[in-house]
Formats: C-alpha cells, sequence, structure tokens
C-alpha cells in the first residue's frame, strides 16, 4: 500500500476511501479485458490477470509548511445515490484513516475540489439531526468559478446522483460562507496550485504540487486509469466534452512527461503514482 510521496518539502499523502474497481471499468467501455491484456505493463498493480480494472475512490493530503490541503473528499458516508447502489449509503473510516495520519478534521485549511462530480465533495458534508453540515469546518472549499457556475444550474444532463450531490455536499458548505470561487489556474500558497484541464467537467482542475525542484500533478478525473496513459483516446461515458477530455488528457501526460512531474491518479491503486515518458506519438510509464 502507498504511504505517500515527498515532493520537497511538500508531503503528499493518499486517503482510499473504497475500491472502485467495476464501476470505473463499466464508465469506460473502450477498456474491454482483452484490450486491457494488450497493455502488458498494467498488471499486476493497476489490472488482474483477467484483464479487469483496479481502481479506487480516494483523496490526497497535502501538507506543506503550515498549510494542510485535501484535495478531493471521496463519496462520504450515508449519502444517498440510488443510481449506483455500491456507492450509496456507505459507512467508511475514512476520517479515521485521515487521523491515522495526524489530522483532525479541524486541522484542514483547504479543501480543493478538482470537480463536483459526487464522489469527490462527499466528505464535505457529513449527518447531524438537523441535516448535513460541513466536515471541515475551518477550511476554506475552493472551487473554480466555471465549475460551480455549471453545477449551481443543476444541469439535467448530469445524473441525479450527482446534482442530490451538489445538494447534500456542497450547498450546505455554500451556505455556511466555507465556499471560495476561483480562478481555474489559481495559486493556492507557494508552490501549490491549480492546473486547467476541462474536459470530464467544464470547469475541472487539476493540482500543481512543486518543491526544491521536485513537481507531481494529482489529476482529479482528467484521467480516470492508466490504460488511458497507453490510451488517452478512451473516454469515459461522464466526460460532458469527450473530444477536450481527450485533447486535455494527452496535454497532462505530455505536461508531466516534457517537466519530469509524477503523475498522481485519483482513481489509481497503489502505487497510484507513475512517471510518464513519450513513446513515439503516444505515451507510457517509465
Amino acid at each position: 500500500m502507498t504511504t505517500g510521496w515527498q515532493i520537497g518539502d511538500a508531503r503528499i499523502t493518499p486517503i482510499v476511501e473504497i475500491v472502485a474497481d467495476c464501476v470505473i471499468q463499466a464508465g469506460m467501455r473502450d477498456a474491454t479485458p482483452s484490450r486491457l491484456l494488450g497493455i502488458p505493463w498494467l498488471r499486476p498493480d493497476f489490472a488482474t490477470d483477467a484483464g479487469e480494472m483496479k481502481s479506487v475512490v480516494q483523496a490526497f493530503l497535502i501538507e506543506l509548511g503550515d498549510t494542510t490541503v485535501l484535495v478531493d473528499t471521496g463519496v462520504g458516508n450515508g449519502k444517498h445515490r440510488p443510481g449506483l447502489p455500491a456507492w450509496s449509503g456507505l459507512d467508511t473510516e475514512f476520517l479515521q484513516r485521515l487521523a491515522a495520519h495526524g489530522v483532525k478534521p479541524g486541522d484542514v485549511d483547504v479543501v480543493v475540489s478538482t470537480h463536483l462530480h459526487f464522489d469527490h465533495v462527499g466528505w464535505n458534508t457529513t449527518a447531524l439531526a438537523d441535516g448535513w453540515t460541513p466536515t471541515f469546518t475551518r477550511a476554506r472549499h475552493l472551487v473554480t468559478e466555471t465549475e460551480f457556475g455549471y453545477w449551481a444550474t443543476l444541469p439535467q444532463r448530469e445524473t441525479a446522483d450527482d446534482r442530490a450531490g451538489f445538494e447534500d455536499s456542497v450547498r450546505p458548505v455554500l451556505d455556511a460562507g466555507l465556499v471560495d470561487l476561483v480562478p481555474d489556474d489559481h495559486e493556492l500558497r507557494d508552490g501549490v496550485r491549480l492546473v486547467p484541464t476541462p474536459g470530464h467537467t467544464p470547469g475541472h482542475v487539476s493540482v500543481s504540487v512543486e518543491s526544491a525542484g521536485r513537481r507531481a500533478i494529482i489529476s482529479g478525473d482528467a484521467i480516470h486509469h492508466p490504460c488511458q496513459i497507453a490510451h488517452p483516446e478512451w473516454n469515459v461515458h461522464a466526460d460532458f466534452d469527450p473530444d477536450l477530455a481527450r485533447r486535455t488528457r494527452v496535454e497532462l501526460l505530455g505536461r508531466c512527461a516534457d517537466s519530469g512531474s509524477l503523475l498522481i491518479g485519483s482513481h489509481f491503486p497503489s502505487p497510484t503514482a507513475v512517471l510518464i515518458a513519450r513513446n513515439g506519438r503516444g505515451f507510457t510509464v517509465q
């Protein structure tokens, strides 16, 4: 199990919530078992010998100086998601896993949402007798202006579960005055900033961490599974703009390959982070 990465003075730690293997594979129609088996380096970490994807839902803790950042917050406990029963009404130990790294909810300074699909915002709130209340009560919750503007309309093209996620996991934080709407290239602090990666959703961003000459990029859903390194043209059915998502993925992979940045995949299982190399016109892992 991956315990994290030291990027100069910054420490990045994955906080795994749940396994997501079949859910991610079902959403990527091109990634059939036979095609996954055609990418030998996926096994054993990212796929099984039967061509089944390995995947997770997780958050990332960034600790740099006196700043504690949480990137995305998973599905959350007790959230009603009838469209995806496997992720509905969860009861996980996410907060305990966060505490195991010495971080309580009140210690988090900033929560970054790469986008507002329900499996990336769920732990923004927890249930009390009078409804959903912010979990990270001190934290500023950063959402790009474009992303928030899109979801605030409760777009009918998105799933009912995702629209419900906005209502029970985003709106209570907004009502509590804890949301900051920011540009898609916002700098959180020296060494940590947002990188525009639209396509999966209109205002999707990744998170760049740079310190002491080392670099890492947390992908969000700009890339769902390592198979998309070999085949960036493979989209997921939830992509808002499939063509833009593909172009963004190619740009992100090229950025990582050319800068030597560690690519930390938001849904990648352990070891979670990979170095990208160019392979002719495409990409592979080093």
